[in-house]
């Protein structure tokens, strides 16, 4: 018995510890490198955020500077219709005369 326990004691202390702490320290640098490369991304995802909301930014001043106003659409709006009414109102008389010109000639061509 007392065999079977050195050579226990023996493989336990020349081959599993030194197995179990190349195993703990592999664990160990991998995690390690997970870590490492884990705040790596985040840097990266950071700074294209930052980026993003620069160039997000910058498109909206853009907009703001080129596009017309609400109040600038609803003075072209108004210029736009009240020149459509005058227009409306012309088409509306020429057409009352052109009716009145048609029964005049009806009411000749009867009285001929």
């Amino acid at each position: 018995m007392t065999e079977i326990s050195s050579d226990l004691i023996w493989w336990i202390s020349v081959v599993d510890l030194p197995a179990l702490a190349g195993l703990l320290w592999m664990i160990w640098r991998v995690r390690s490198e997970n870590d490492r490369a884990i705040d790596d991304l985040h840097i990266n995802l950071e700074r294209r955020c930052d980026q993003l909301r620069d160039a997000l930014y910058g498109f909206k001043l853009e907009a703001a500077k080129t596009y017309a106003s609400q109040k600038d659409m609803r003075s072209l709006e108004n210029r736009i219709v009240e020149h459509l009414l005058r227009i409306e109102s012309k088409l509306d008389a020429t057409a009352l005369k052109t009716e009145g010109l048609k029964a005049q000639a009806a009411t000749k061509r009867l009285k001929d």
